[in-house]
């Protein structure tokens, strides 16, 4: 018998027997990724449509509060732009008040878009609480940046009054709405122009500027708690906390706080009483036309 030949005979057998073994071992490895790759593929296109879904709603709600809110992007909520305030009262991380220019009606369309619950609010507008300006007397004279943040870092400000407008102008600047001009050295704010964003609240290093009604007939000119005498040795036109407006007051809207008139605009029915009975002429009229 020719061994050598069914030597070569078995080992082409046990050859083919194992590419046999090989080529079924890659099958089954084939099919097996090919069932994962299956499975990855169904599960990220199910991720992918839910993500959309939920994607389009939460844009969806997004978008339409953006499209109600005023537009102004002026940041006096404390964010960026209006975008940036929608995306955190879609958060529930703010609320509809802290937006001041935003009208009412807007504003209860957003709180039905977001459910929620928003009481009805007054419009208001940013006033200057001081009339000191040239009457008001100097510490030392400023010639640094003119600016009343610069200057306010150097004994509070040059004006011996330390509630007294610096009159740099730093809240002029800072208005989106032109609504600020100076006179005599004070700033004075256009409520027809005035959008209350509170731009120029945040930049008066002197905290001089408050919120009122739009509606106010009257506000107090003065922000400093000092007793009269102090102030009549720093300022021709501060209140020296003499009452009269108080007493005067037909609405007992005034009460005296901390040597300062406070208003109630609530009752306040705009008689003037309080401006007429003034003596250092404190207490103005608010709107240009009941002068």
């Amino acid at each position: 018998m020719n061994y050598p030949i069914l030597q070569m005979l078995a080992l082409a057998a046990e050859e083919a027997q194992e590419e046999n073994l090989a080529s079924d071992l890659f099958t089954k490895i084939g099919i097996s990724a090919a069932i994962f790759c299956g499975i990855a593929l169904v599960l990220t296109v199910l991720i992918l449509v839910v993500s959309k879904v939920c994607k389009i709603n939460s844009d969806e709600k997004l978008e339409q509060v953006i499209e109600n809110l005023a537009g102004a992007n002026c940041g006096g909520c404390g964010c960026s732009g209006c975008a940036g305030f929608a995306e955190k009262l879609c958060k529930g991380e703010a609320t509809l008040s802290d937006c001041h220019v935003t009208d009412a009606e807007n504003k209860q369309k957003i709180a039905k878009i977001l459910g929620l619950e928003i009481k009805d609010e007054e419009r208001t507008v940013a006033c200057v609480m001081c009339s000191g300006g040239s009457n008001a007397n100097n510490l030392y004279k400023y010639n640094g940046i003119d600016t009343c943040v610069y200057e306010a870092q150097l004994f509070k400000g040059a004006k011996m009054c330390n509630d007294g407008c610096l009159g740099n102008g730093s809240c002029l600047r800072s208005c989106p709405e032109r609504a600020i001009t100076m006179d005599d050295h004070v700033s004075v704010i256009d409520p027809d122009i005035c959008i209350s964003c509170g731009m120029c609240i945040n930049a008066c290093p002197k905290h001089l500027i408050e919120r009122i009604p739009a509606s106010a007939p009257v506000y107090v000119a003065c922000s400093s708690h000092c007793k009269g005498k102090e102030v009549t040795g720093v300022c021709k036109s501060g209140c020296i906390a003499c009452g009269l407006c108080a007493k005067n007051c037909p609405s007992d809207a005034i009460v005296m706080e901390n040597n300062l008139p406070k208003i109630d605009y609530s009752k306040c029915n705009g008689c003037y009483t309080c401006v007429a009975k003034c003596p250092r002429k404190v207490i103005r009229r608010r709107h240009s036309e009941d002068k």
